[in-house]
């Protein structure tokens, strides 16, 4: 190499520094205050969602959490008003827009506008393609694409008419990547990242600013409410494994404050932990090893068998190798984050 060449490289790097750096400063400069603001999330009675209303609270900001059981909610909201969080919990279906379009009044009326909107309500199906039905596709695209769409057009007039809003949707590194064994979750998960970016794209002329998390293995106790097909002891004991190695998925609490991070900061795109920006990274480069590798992982997952079609939840999935310590992180999750039924 030349000191031309070397020369050359230096300014290239000075000048991808200046701009991360301008990048940074302008973002921290123009942060969206959140005290006194109302966030409305979404499937906020357990999990991840329990925990971003704690850290949207922990910022100031006036919370409404809405969810389909109405126990979870209650003691989800008894968990929020302990930490000193102004808290509305109301029940909803999201994939109900009768319910949803009522919620959004009803939060209106006791909190003001909503400045915020968190789609996180989700559903988990695991099991091989062999035994998933067309309802299994249904439901996950009622969850994950309609759901997040009715509350958007729920609370996009008004905040068109202030031109203000924030906008965050919870999809998944299955967004991204289609994770064999969770096909009808990752093609509605493909499906909301879709309409994300598309929204962004076309509100941001409105003030209005769509954020699209695509998280990795998270930490946040739902593996015991997830629904699994097949040999669903295997399946459960896999899935929650996967998600309680501490090297390779990170605590629910870190990805919230990511989370809140990047509604303040008006981020494009969140896609956290390193394992799973380097996963997107290769499949983008490289999809051709990708496929050939997703298809080995395919191949030492479960075989279909053990209950077929029919659906069991995690809970009633125990075996021997799970819950134990290797799903302990997991175990602590599921405590902390409403995800036991007391």
């Amino acid at each position: 190499m030349t000191s031309s060449d070397i020369n050359t490289f230096k300014t290239a790097a000075i000048a991808v520094g200046a701009v991360a750096l301008g990048k940074f400063l302008w973002r921290k400069m123009n942060e969206y205050d959140l005290r006194g603001k109302t966030v409305l999330v979404t499937g906020g009675s357990r999990g991840l969602g329990l925990v971003l209303a704690r850290e949207f609270a922990a910022n100031g900001a006036r919370v409404a959490i809405c969810a389909r059981d109405e126990e979870e909610l209650q003691q989800a909201s008894d968990d929020l008003e302990s930490r000193g969080a102004e808290v509305m919990a109301v029940k909803c279906d999201v994939t109900n827009m009768a319910e949803v379009e009522s919620m959004v009044s009803r939060v209106r009326e006791r909190l003001g506008q909503i400045d915020v909107l968190v789609n996180n309500a989700g559903t988990i199906q695991v099991g091989p393609l062999e035994v998933m039905k067309r309802e299994d596709f249904e439901h996950a695209m009622r969850a994950h694409f309609w759901g997040p769409l009715n509350t958007i057009l729920a609370v996009l007039p008004e905040m068109r008419e202030r031109a203000s809003g924030r906008i965050v949707n919870i999809s998944s590194i299955g967004g991204k990547i289609a994770v064999p064994h969770l096909v009808p979750y990752s093609a509605s998960k493909f499906a909301l990242v879709g309409l994300s970016k598309g929204l962004n794209a076309e509100l941001r002329k409105d003030g209005i600013v769509v954020t699209t998390v695509c998280p990795g293995l998270m930490r946040t106790g739902s593996p015991r409410n997830a629904n699994f097909k097949g040999k669903h002891r295997e399946e459960y004991a896999w899935f929650s494994i996967s998600d309680s190695l501490p090297l390779a998925s990170i605590g629910a609490e870190r990805a919230a404050r990511q989370i809140v991070e990047a509604c303040k900061q008006g981020r494009a795109e969140l896609i956290i932990t390193i394992q799973a920006k380097m996963a997107v990274t290769f499949d983008v480069l490289f999809p051709e090893a990708s496929a050939e590798l997703l298809g080995l992982v395919n191949r030492i997952l479960p075989a279909p068998g053990g209950i077929g079609d029919r659906t069991a939840k995690g809970r009633d999935s125990k075996s021997s190798w799970s819950p134990s310590w290797l799903t302990r992180l997991t175990e602590e999750a599921a405590m902390n984050n409403n995800e036991v039924v007391h």
